[in-house]
């Protein structure tokens, strides 16, 4: 009796000291990747752009172009990431709440920019709008210019950033199910009130959540805008373009330096993701409890 019930407490031990150092192995591999792909990385860019000190640094920073560039990297952000709230949210809302002809093709449409390369996304506005392209030459007779314009950027941004509020809704919405709207239709409440009193507040943080990751990408974004920007200095170069520049002219301090406010930024808008999927989870432990 006794020698069997010490092998039943050493095949139970077994397993769960495997089990912990399983765990305890998959975390120090986890937090080493993100030192050596993710920290590491961000470290050597403030490390390279303060290489000369702060004076350069800042010098770097506040040059003409370089706020230019900033100037329209927010100008494109601000116009698509509202664009792509208002199409989300009436995405999302087909999607969860009808049923109709198309809609398969609808979310697939949606994911299109995920699978497509940005380049090519570039490519077809070249296309489309550019001197040579379907529409250009109307453009022309009518002293419109999309392609090397800010027209061309806000629309590549527009393009690459579409998916994300969308998909952050479509799940939220389909969890939370349409009770409460079917149940103020029914006492006679309109479309615009179901809209802002049930459906926002319930989907508010998941929304922000949506339009952050738009913003960050919006920000960030480079292979479309790089096809249809044309790299005019002080004018249809973004942030990240203009980091590459400076990087090709061999000026390291200058680019890193702009490259660090990009990291400043991205990580300013990572705190807000976390603070929205913070409120997201409470959110959705509120509505399960």
């Amino acid at each position: 009796m006794a020698q069997s019930a010490v092998l039943r407490v050493s095949l139970y031990d077994k397993p769960k000291a495997s089990g912990r150092w399983l765990r305890v192995g998959l975390i120090a591999l986890a937090v080493l990747g993100l030192g050596l792909f993710l920290v590491l990385p961000l470290v050597a860019v403030f490390a390279s752009a303060l290489q000369a000190g702060f004076g350069p640094y800042f010098a770097a920073i506040i040059e003409p172009e370089a706020w230019a560039a900033l100037r329209l990297s927010l100008t494109a952000a601000a116009i698509a990431v509202p664009l792509n709230l208002v199409f989300g949210l009436a995405a999302a809302w087909a999607v969860t709440r009808y049923e109709f002809r198309g809609k398969q093709l609808l979310v697939t449409l949606i994911d299109l920019p995920f699978a497509v390369s940005p380049v090519i996304s570039g490519l077809i506005y070249v296309l489309l709008f550019g001197a040579q392209g379907w529409l250009g030459p109307w453009l022309a007779e009518h002293d419109w210019q999309v392609i090397f314009a800010v027209p061309g950027i806000v629309l590549a941004t527009l393009f690459v950033t579409v998916p994300f509020v969308a998909r952050e809704l479509i799940p939220l919405m389909q969890a939370q199910g349409a009770d409460e709207e079917e149940a103020a239709r029914l006492l006679g409440a309109g479309g615009w009130q179901i809209l802002w009193r049930i459906t926002l507040p319930k989907i508010r943080w998941g929304l922000a959540y949506g339009v952050i990751l738009s913003n960050a990408r919006a920000m960030g974004e480079f292979g479309a805008v790089s096809v249809v920007s044309g790299h005019i200095r002080g004018l249809t170069n973004t942030l990240p373009l203009h980091v590459e520049i400076l990087y090709n002219e061999y000026n390291s301090v200058a680019a890193f330096a702009c490259a660090s406010l990009l990291a400043i930024l991205a990580l300013f808008t990572l705190g807000l993701k976390e603070l929205a999927a913070y409120k997201l989870r409470t959110s959705r432990a509120g509505d399960e409890s």
